[in-house]
């Protein structure tokens, strides 16, 4: 046990970091930068493709404009001629761009007839006649650890019967280099931007949230007492449905409070009409001289005390089962139903023999398990049995029964457990069945004294185990119909 104690003090700290609030600012600036951080690499690679491509045209065009020089000097004068020739070598030294790295010229069969031998040959295959328009074959090849960029053309010489091949060879650092520096002149700006871009955002999203604050200051200026609703035309369209959300908890709230008032003020008054009858019956019995009736005041006395209890405690059992529901709901377990009933029926047993009625208690040998709290259920039978003992007349009975009802295949209706107390009092008019569940209301001309607060407190049991609550007559028609009351709670 100590070392568990430690282990759950060690993990304290540990979920109270994180649970703590979040940020909507830092949450909205994040989603903002992080995918442009993100995004920012990929940008500059396709920058850098882009700027290859943007540099790799006018280098092109410069050697093939060239190629096409030297095979025009090759189809006019020969290969030999050709090479020789002071042309040839004008336009080997002053290309339009770049420069060229070599040249070369192959034969048919592939020999070597000029030019640098280690170009590689072409991999195109030569014209059959002469004529035509020239194909221009373009290759990247890697030349002694060079990369080179190598243009090559068939060319068909004047005075020659074969074709023969014309490649031209440039240096691809230049293009490099070109692309580096479009690549630099895009990117290096952008370090300057994306910073003052991070700043207006931020400045962006303070100014956004602005009104965010000033609906908080106003709800901080608030009075205690003070639930109304915030207007929401004080607020921006994006948070419409959250005020809307916070002034519909606001109404439910106003609700609880007048409900609470409401309870307070009849409370006080069931309170006071009993304490004002005993300091009566007090004073009379302090005038008694006959033991007889001083006695007879005494009796009067303990009655009205006794009822003044059950009244202080159903006021309790329903302040309890009203504003602890949460924390019954949060120790609700898998229980038999059958012991909180017995335990209701064995405590009040004695109060209806007393009367002169008939108890009945019917219940399976099987348990009957249901999801709930043992305590409130004791409560809710005691009530039912309560109110069933005081309504009934002397020479009348009451029941109590429990029974399991399995799922209906026809209706997907899930397994249940039924509570069910009957007895043979004047029963519940059905205009007033509605009425009953209500604090302090009470039948009136119906020969009991009670506080009515028996089924309010039974309503709100049921209400907290998802249960559900039916009167009905239990002799149609009769002069006393007497009732039935059915709990029906869903089985674990």
């Amino acid at each position: 046990m100590p070392e568990r104690a430690a282990a759950d003090a060690a993990a304290l700290p540990r979920r109270s970091r994180w649970r703590q609030p979040r940020s909507l600012f830092g949450e909205i600036l994040d989603w903002m930068i992080a995918p442009m951080l993100l995004l920012w690499p990929l940008s500059i690679g396709i920058t850098y493709l882009v700027a290859q491509a943007i540099a790799a045209k006018p280098y092109d065009a410069a050697l093939e404009r060239a190629l096409q020089q030297l095979g025009a000097q090759i189809q006019t004068a020969g290969v030999r001629t050709a090479v020789q020739s002071p042309l040839w070598q004008q336009t080997l030294r002053q290309p339009p761009v770049g420069g060229i790295a070599g040249f070369q010229v192959r034969s048919r069969g592939g020999a070597v007839l000029a030019g640098d031998a280690r170009l590689p040959a072409a991999a195109s295959l030569p014209p059959a006649h002469a004529g035509g328009a020239w194909q221009v074959q373009w290759r990247d090849v890697d030349t002694a650890g060079q990369g080179m960029r190598l243009a090559s053309v068939w060319v068909w010489p004047a005075t020659a019967s074969a074709p023969v091949l014309v490649q031209v060879a440039q240096d691809t650092q230049a293009r490099t280099r070109l692309a580096r520096d479009i690549v630099q002149g895009v990117i290096l700006p952008q370090f300057v931007v994306v910073p003052i871009f991070i700043l207006l955002v931020w400045f962006g999203l303070g100014q956004g949230l602005a009104p965010l604050n000033e609906l908080q200051a106003r709800i901080r200026r608030r009075r205690a007492d003070d639930i109304s609703p915030i207007d929401e035309r004080e607020a921006p369209e994006e948070i419409a449905p959250l005020v809307d959300s916070i002034n519909s908890l606001l109404a439910r709230l106003r609700q609880l409070l007048q409900a609470q008032k409401r309870f307070v003020a009849d409370a006080a008054h069931q309170i006071k009409t009993p304490l004002a009858g005993l300091r009566m019956q007090a004073e009379l019995a302090q005038r008694q001289t006959d033991p007889q009736e001083l006695r007879a005041s005494l009796r009067q006395i303990g009655k009205s005390v006794e009822r003044t209890t059950r009244l202080v405690n159903q006021l309790l059992a329903l302040t309890r089962a009203e504003n602890q529901g949460g924390a019954a709901r949060a120790v609700f377990e898998t229980i038999d139903l059958r012991q909180p009933a017995t335990e209701a029926m064995q405590e009040l047993a004695p109060l209806a023999l007393d009367k002169g009625l008939e108890v009945e208690f019917d219940s399976p040998q099987t348990p009957l398990q249901m999801h709930g709290n043992a305590l409130l259920l004791h409560e809710l039978v005691k009530n039912l049995l309560h109110n069933a003992i005081t309504y009934t007349p002397s020479g009348g009975s009451v029941s109590l029964r429990l029974r399991a009802a399995g799922p209906e295949a026809t209706t997907g209706a899930r397994a249940t457990v039924v509570l069910q107390v009957d007895d043979t009092g004047p029963g519940i008019p059905q205009a007033e069945r509605a009425l009953v569940f209500e604090p302090f209301y009470r039948i009136l001309d119906n020969g009991s004294e009670g506080s009515g607060l028996g089924l309010a407190i039974v309503r709100e049991i049921a209400r907290q185990h998802a249960a559900s609550i039916t009167l009905s007559d239990l002799s149609p028609g009769a002069v006393a119909p007497g009732l039935r009351v059915q709990v029906v709670f869903p089985a674990a």
